[in-house]
């Protein structure tokens, strides 16, 4: 019985404490390097101070394909790729770009009546890979669209090029342009077992080349990849904090239905280390303790629709309470994006 009034006394204590400091830093909030009391650098405080609005993007996809899709370096892409789960309802590619816009922001303006400006965001494939001319008539197109402020444009860091750098260097001198390369992970092995078809050499060299244009650039990570233990991702932040960036999006994977994972995870699943929920969260933050603070966090996981997912995955848990959960771990355990991070 004393054992239990002790047990109950320190949970009081702890629960205590914890509404204590959280009184504390509702009267006196604590304010981080990027300039607010958020312990992370978030994507929506660095769109207020650029933009001084909600702006929200409006994706598109303008049918590209990519070049381990068509033959140039292999078919069949990467081996955890199905857009399709993650592409709006009103993405289709026989679509012309206004009108896929055009139906983007009423969808956006009903579901988010805050949003006030857009980014048209070519997102399927490898936006970048394809002749000159015809690339910057779409961003063109785009960017002609009543509301929208700028261009994100998602590319493969091999489906780069001086004139379309150049071309990007133009538009972004009267527009917001940001390039986005799908990295997915730091370590060559995995790169070539997800048949990724480029080294992370190359996507260093792009990004540099991009940075050298004076452009906005960002990359997207995937967590859980087969081969790569937790540790190993952790240690990828050091590398990852590195590279000459702006934004940084994180997934963890999921295995998608019409994929050559779903094949690899049905003959052998004891290849695959997937992130449950709970285990996620925490790593996530000690990932963030040692990514460089200067880096904007755009997404900390994946969301596709169930119907997509081989998987249970997390169930019916959305992007908002991930980002809700992550937020208040680093909280509870007075940590920040950056606080392990050695420049």
């Amino acid at each position: 019985m004393k054992g239990l009034q002790n047990s109950l006394q320190s949970n009081f204590l702890k629960r205590l404490l914890y509404f204590g400091a959280a009184f504390f830093l509702y009267l006196y909030p604590m304010t981080y390097p990027w300039g607010d009391s958020r312990p992370y650098n978030s994507y929506n405080r660095y769109f207020r101070e650029k933009f001084g609005s909600r702006v929200q993007k409006v994706t598109i996809d303008a049918g590209f394909t990519c070049p381990n899709r068509d033959g140039t370096k292999g078919t069949g892409g990467c081996h955890f790729c199905n857009n399709d789960g993650f592409n709006p309802s009103y993405c289709r590619p026989e679509m012309p770009v206004s009108r896929q816009i055009e139906e983007g922001i009423s969808f956006h303006r009903w579901r988010y009546k805050r949003a006030v400006s857009y980014l048209a965001y070519f997102q399927a494939y490898s936006n970048t890979y394809g002749d000159t001319g015809k690339l910057e008539r779409l961003y063109r197109e785009a960017l002609a669209c009543p509301g929208v402020m700028g261009l994100v444009i998602g590319t493969r860091p091999d489906c780069i090029s001086r004139e379309v750098l150049e071309l990007l260097r133009e538009l972004s001198e009267k527009a917001y342009i940001h390039v986005e390369f799908g990295i997915e992970s730091v370590y060559d092995e995995t790169l070539a077992l997800v048949n990724r078809g480029h080294d992370f050499a190359t996507a260093r060299s792009a990004l540099e080349a991009a940075a050298s244009f004076q452009l906005s650039t960002g990359a997207h990570f995937i967590f859980g990849l087969p081969g790569e233990t937790r540790q190993m991702m952790v240690d990828s932040a050091s590398v990852i904090s590195r590279l000459p960036l702006q934004t940084v999006k994180f997934h963890q994977l999921q295995i998608l239905k019409g994929t050559r994972f779903e094949q690899m995870y049905q003959d052998h699943p004891e290849s695959f280390q997937l992130f449950g929920y709970e285990e996620y969260t925490d790593f996530i933050i000690r990932f963030l303790e040692r990514l460089n603070p200067a880096f904007v966090v755009e997404r900390f996981a994946g969301e596709a629709p169930p119907r997509y997912q081989v998987t249970p995955g997390w169930g019916m848990v959305r992007n908002e309470t991930v980002v809700a959960r992550i937020e208040k771990g680093l909280l509870e355990r007075n940590t920040w994006q950056g606080k392990l991070w050695k420049p």
